[in-house]
């Protein structure tokens, strides 16, 4: 069981994607805007962040790029969620730091691949 903190602004979304995470047996933060989100990253370290790239104030992108620029959280793999699939989005997302890319609504398939892919066995690393 990993610890997944969620970053995400619309209520149904991070409802949906806490309920996948709690299906899978993982233990979910939630964060509603990316200034909170920081916050527990860095007090919680988390195993994975799933972060969606259209938050209010803070863009996704940018929070990601702080978080990888700490060293105490430069580790944790972090997912970007966008409900806009463009390519410039997902080049953007790698240079701010994101592991992985994935388009809502959220494929449970894809969202457990990507999970698996960051964290063999969905285990911390």
């Amino acid at each position: 069981m990993a610890t997944v903190l969620v970053i995400e602004d619309n209520k149904a979304n991070m409802k949906l994607v806490s309920l996948l995470l709690r299906k899978a047996a993982h233990h979910v933060l939630c964060a509603a805007d990316a200034e909170l989100g920081l916050t527990m990253a860095r007090s919680e370290l988390p195993d994975l962040i799933l972060m969606d790239i259209q938050l209010p104030g803070m863009d996704g992108l940018a929070a990601t790029a702080l978080l990888k620029q700490d060293r105490r959280t430069a580790a944790i793999p972090v997912i970007a969620l966008t409900a806009m699939a463009m390519k410039e989005d997902q080049e953007k997302s790698q240079v701010a730091g994101c592991d992985a890319y994935l388009v809502k609504p959220l494929c449970y398939r894809q969202l457990y691949a990507a999970i698996d892919a960051l964290l063999p066995n969905g285990a911390p690393i």
